[in-house]
């Protein structure tokens, strides 16, 4: 396997959690509501962390696409 593969496997991974935790936050603000003070203050439960992991993914996500294709982030 090439290191090309390998990170277009890494990046669809990502891309697949970060959908599934798209969806387990969905459920929640359908179940519990989310208020801003929710979103970015809350100390447990799936929000306590969920905006930084999110972020952090998502980055890496970005990262791995200009690898790919042999871009850089500017």
């Amino acid at each position: 396997m090439s290191d090309i593969e390998a990170l277009k496997r890494e990046k669809q991974a990502l891309i697949e959690k970060m959908l599934d935790m798209q969806k387990q936050f969905i459920e929640y603000e359908h179940d519990h509501g989310v208020s801003g003070k929710d979103y970015w203050a809350s100390a447990d439960g799936l929000l306590a962390t969920y905006r930084h992991e999110y972020l952090d993914m998502a980055n890496r996500v970005v990262d791995l696409a200009h690898e790919i294709v042999g871009s850089s982030r500017v």
